[in-house]
């Protein structure tokens, strides 16, 4: 005979076991996955600093050399200017002398610091690029 207090269970056919393995699988392939997105955003962002770091070396040099080449014009103008001031016969020629080479240094040297704020600014502009582009791409990998 059976009890009145007897229940009937509605366990699913599949054994508790199977679905938390298939729970813990899903767990694992959705994490791989992640590390795998993050592997190759970490790629990516290595990619870029290299690049960004190489672009900012060459630019340094660049800056350097362009540098030395306006001390170099500035030195010869210099010595150039010292060998007219030494033939000088007279006062009024020397403050003539003096005077249009003060202007024209002057004008050299407004170019030259033109010429290095350009070199500067391009420089930084193609040393940031790539980080910029970089992140950009990681951040839409991790989406």
């Amino acid at each position: 005979m059976d009890s009145p207090n007897k229940t009937t269970s509605s366990k699913p056919t599949g054994a508790p076991g199977a679905q938390a393995f298939r729970a813990a699988e899903n767990g694992a392939a959705q994490a791989k996955e992640g590390f795998e997105k993050m592997q190759a955003a970490t790629a990516d962002a290595a990619t870029s600093m290299k690049s960004s770091f190489s672009t900012a070396i060459q630019g340094a040099q660049d800056y350097q050399a362009k540098v030395m080449e306006f001390a170099n014009n500035n030195t010869e103008a210099a010595f150039a200017f010292a060998q007219k001031i030494a033939s000088v016969k007279s006062p009024t020629e020397f403050f003539e002398l003096s005077t249009n080479h003060s202007r024209k240094q002057f004008e050299t040297l407004t170019e030259q610091a033109r010429e290095l704020a350009t070199l500067a600014q391009k420089v930084t502009l193609a040393t940031v690029e790539p980080l910029k582009t970089g992140a950009s791409k990681a951040f839409s990998q991790l989406s």
